[in-house]
């Protein structure tokens, strides 16, 4: 394979690339309202003469090139959050602005850029010839991924394909490209969006001994949610931290994986109540708790630690916890009900997948993550090159629910994500695109084991497809 030509056809399509991504920035995209950039993204592919472009049910707009059986695919989520406090802004988000080496906007590492390397890496392919023999390369461009991480390759798996076990035959493995900060990430931790109900009795305030306060109850369940998070795990602990599952003593089959994805966290995300009037006792009190559960931990664990809290025992019968569900409508006005469940996985290192992207990155651009500038080099320089994230991505589903293998390698930065004055840098988009050409023909289907990963959660056994 002819590794310079590669970069030479990467570094050709660099201002195509900004212009496109420029485009989608400019067109706000959040989370169900992504019509407007996902027809964006089709005009652009069928430009770029891919052989076929099409919406699914959800709205994910799907390009392929080539014409095997086997598929190996590239998802971008092209949906992004929104801009908060614009007070916050330096410019606006979604006109944004360029300069020799970075672009601004809302979405730019989070994740558009991703999409527009995906774009062109398909079109290099096609170029130079890089598409194996009996293989297809299907470029997503996927949807409501900040709102229900995964939701849309579950859609994918079960209302484009027939179900897992037919996802699972054609699909050889899946590239996300959410950013990476220059690495090849092999997994991350899963997450969970747990609710606590407490019931309690309203009364008039001036006598508050006459109720049961739902409020008062529910603050010393989150003093509980604190030490579970912030606690170590001594003997002396009545509530041991997270921490105990890097532990071999508390985890003993995956306490590795676990020190190599990170301790699990469980925080308050949110805080709700009900009651009568400002002087009356509230009779009501819900919280929200986001929950990243590393190697080793699942949704059964995870909800029993929230049972056995001290305060929550202590109110038992008058406390639930229960997973949430999402059911919001997509753009095109499509339904996939879900829990809100999101598995862990990681890969095993020497997976074929995952070395045919470090294969690539070592004959196109060396042994070491690759930074544009200053900024860029103060997160990339020294990490390893193999690596994972800390938040979450669709791969929840890809591998962690079906067991499609999944890896990551993607334009931009996390510490972009969700943040005000987002950036992403010129050069990524080239990295990307050239990687992503180069990684077919690297591809060494011979090389899999029995299983890709190290760790995949069990589900849930509800009844989602």
């Amino acid at each position: 394979m002819d590794f310079e030509r590669i970069r030479q056809a990467a570094e050709a399509y660099r201002q195509d690339m900004v212009r496109f991504l420029r485009d989608m920035i400019a067109i706000p995209s959040e989370s169900c309202e992504e019509e407007g950039v996902v027809r964006r993204i089709a005009r652009e592919l069928e430009k770029l003469g891919y052989d076929k472009v099409e919406f699914d049910k959800l709205g994910n707009v799907i390009g392929w090139l080539g014409e095997g059986e086997k598929i190996i695919a590239i998802d971008s989520h092209v949906d992004t959050v929104g801009v908060g406090n614009r007070a916050n802004w330096e410019a606006d988000p979604y006109e944004g602005y360029e300069t020799d080496t970075i672009i601004y906007g809302r979405g730019g590492s989070d994740q558009e850029g991703g999409m527009a390397a995906a774009a062109y890496g398909g079109r290099i392919m096609k170029d130079l010839g890089l598409i194996p023999a009996g293989y297809k390369i299907m470029v997503v461009g996927s949807v409501q991924e900040e709102d229900c991480d995964g939701m849309c390759w579950q859609s994918i798996v079960n209302e484009y394909f027939k179900g897992p076990e037919d996802a699972r035959e054609k699909i050889e493995f899946v590239i996300s490209t959410e950013p990476t900060d220059g690495g090849i990430y092999r997994g991350h931790r899963g997450r969970m969006e747990i609710r606590v109900d407490v019931h309690g009795v309203s009364c008039h305030g001036s006598a508050p001994e006459r109720g049961d306060n739902a409020i008062h109850k529910m603050a010393e369940i989150l003093l509980n949610v604190r030490d579970l998070n912030e606690n170590d795990a001594g003997e002396d602990k009545e509530i041991k931290g997270l921490v105990k599952m890097l532990d071999p003593k508390y985890n003993p089959g995956y306490f590795e994986d676990a020190r190599f994805l990170g301790r699990g966290t469980c925080t308050t995300s949110q805080i709700f109540y009900s009651s009568p009037s400002r002087c009356a006792v509230a009779d009501s009190c819900s919280i929200s708790i986001d929950r990243r559960m590393t190697a080793g931990e699942t949704y059964k664990s995870c909800l029993k630690e929230i049972e056995e809290l001290p305060a929550v025992k202590k109110y038992a019968k008058d406390v639930k916890v229960s997973m949430y569900m999402y059911d919001r409508p997509s753009w095109t006005g499509h339904v996939y009900e879900t829990e809100a469940f999101f598995p862990t996985w990681i890969n095993k290192e020497n997976a074929p997948h995952v070395q045919a992207l470090a294969e690539a990155h070592r004959a196109l651009w060396g042994e070491k993550r690759l930074w544009a500038d200053e900024q860029a080099r103060e997160k990339r320089e020294g990490r390893p090159l193999t690596d994972k994230w800390t938040f979450s991505t669709n791969g929840v589903s890809i591998q962690g629910r079906y067991g499609i293998p999944c890896v990551g390698f993607g334009p931009g930065a996390e510490s972009q994500a969700h943040a005000p004055n987002e950036i992403t840098w010129k050069q990524d988009l080239v990295v990307c695109a050239a990687l992503y050409a180069a990684v077919p023909m690297l591809y060494k289907p011979g090389d899999k084991s029995e299983s890709a990963t190290s760790f995949r959660q069990e589900l849930t056994g509800n009844d989602i497809r």
